[in-house]
């Protein structure tokens, strides 16, 4: 049986997680140092891949039994034989073009400064070797390959370039008999059983989730930064949520995430835990996702959204600008968060030309105008009427004006703010040419006279000023 993707003219998922309203600090002095590192970062990347990469379609969804028109599946199958033919996909998915030191150059290339990989997503295949099921890259086609374990070649591949290391992990498993019993049918994205009724089952489940990220966080896999939890619909029975979360939670899901949180803080002292929409001590930081918030946050935050329209490959996506992406990307740290772009790799291993492209071109415009965006924080004052975002340095000496250019139209001549001004006789620096401007105070604000020579598609442009005296010399 052939699985296929998703027809022309039906819709890519839209569907979005809704953000945790709520935040806890964490109290240990080593997270908050590692917070304060990664909010310092900005911009990362998510990579998705896996089985549903090889076959072209949405990540892992098409075998959760939901009506939904981001969930494509070929409506000719049934869907047990569906769900089956995907499980064999393990015995002809062999990336033999893959090659993670080009991701992490690419990306880092792209001005990304940080990476989360896709250990195992919801249906369960495991992207590391595990001891724990034989559902994984190192059990299947690609098993004699030396790379078979991809998990720990992304991450020493990324940590090479300097990036800090995130490992995705989904607590559902669709894969796994103890959350999809085959002794009932599955008719959506939660557990197909009482867990009342079969408490033994669901503790083998928990152990089983325990024992995996015990293994990624080991030491086998190196230095993890972050441990990003996907699948928010797992978590205790509370009432908030309930309300909160509607049909896709359950209620009774409950993993013991303080005992997993305790062996994660043992093995990797200071790793960041992104339990994610799970309100409470495990969500280190709050991920929005394919979505911007509508005003600045002081809670450490970070809006996930694909390149494409979904996280995996899928052939014939439409990718967004690099404009776009870099709009948003203004836009987030102004409002004090972070960006993590998704990317996925082709079934072979490789990257899209076309990402590549983008990714260049974002990292082509960071090269110039970072400093407005990497180690910097959120003003309360973070926008004025127009196009134009505020971020200030972290010691808070340097203010940056960032103003953004809409999409295939010609550059002005001069670009004007209003909310935060130069102090008279300042010097206003144009980051993108590292020139002194020409700039006035006018009624409508802060005027600026744009260099010459500036490429016609630049999606915007930053410009830096010191607000602290420059210490006399003697």
């Amino acid at each position: 049986m052939m699985l296929v993707a998703v027809a022309k003219g039906v819709a890519a998922q839209t569907f979005t997680h809704g953000a945790s309203t709520s935040y806890v600090w964490p109290q240990e002095q080593a997270v908050r140092e590692r917070l304060e590192q990664w909010q310092d970062l900005k911009f990362g990347v998510i990579i998705h891949w896996g089985l549903y990469s090889h076959l072209g379609i949405v990540e892992s969804w098409a075998i959760c039994s939901e009506e939904e028109d981001w969930i494509p599946r070929d409506s000719s199958a049934r869907y047990d034989d569906y769900k089956r033919a995907y499980w064999s996909t393990i015995d002809s998915f062999n990336p033999t073009r893959f090659d993670p030191d080009e991701w992490a150059r690419e990306a880092r290339r792209g001005g990304a400064r940080y990476v989360v990989f896709t250990t195992k997503h919801h249906d369960g295949f495991a992207m590391f070797d595990t001891r724990y099921s034989d559902f994984s890259i190192a059990r299947g086609a690609f098993r004699r390959d030396p790379r078979r374990d991809a998990a720990a070649h992304v991450f020493n591949a990324f940590r090479d370039q300097g990036f800090m290391i995130g490992a995705y992990f989904s607590k559902p498993d669709w894969h796994s008999p103890y959350y999809w019993w085959d002794r009932y049918a599955t008719p959506n994205r939660n557990n197909n059983y009482s867990i009342s009724k079969h408490p033994d089952r669901w503790n083998k489940f928990k152990e089983y989730t325990y024992n995996q990220i015990e293994e990624l966080l080991g030491g086998r896999y190196g230095n993890i930064d972050i441990l990003w939890l996907d699948g928010g619909w797992v978590r205790p029975a509370r009432p908030t949520d309930l309300a909160r979360a509607g049909r896709y939670y359950k209620g009774e899901q409950d993993i013991d995430m303080p005992r997993i949180a305790e062996m994660a803080r043992r093995l990797q002292p200071g790793i960041l835990l992104v339990d994610r929409t799970v309100a409470g001590p495990h969500e280190n930081y709050r991920t929005p996702e394919r979505g911007i918030p509508e005003a600045r946050e002081d809670t450490p935050w970070e809006s996930c959204i694909p390149l494409g329209n979904d996280w995996g490959h899928v052939p014939g996506d439409t990718y967004k600008t690099p404009a776009r992406v870099l709009h948003a990307l203004v836009e987030i740290v102004a409002k004090g968060g972070n960006l993590l772009l998704g990317i996925g790799p082709r079934g072979d291993g490789t990257l899209d030309p076309q990402v590549i492209d983008r990714l260049r071109a974002i990292g082509k415009w960071l090269d110039r105008n970072g400093p407005a965006i990497y180690n910097t924080r959120s003003l309360p004052l973070y926008r004025d009427q127009h196009h134009t975002w505020f971020t200030a340095s972290t010691d808070g000496r340097t203010l940056h004006a960032i103003t953004c250019f809409p999409e295939d139209a010609p550059l002005p001549a001069t670009v004007t703010w209003s909310g935060h001004e130069p102090p008279p006789g300042a010097r206003l620096t144009c980051l993108q040419t590292r020139s002194t401007v020409r700039w006035k105070k006018t009624p409508a604000g802060v005027q600026v006279a744009l260099p010459r020579g500036l490429p016609a598609d630049l999606p915007a442009i930053a410009f830096s000023w010191s607000i602290t005296p420059a210490p006399r010399s003697k």
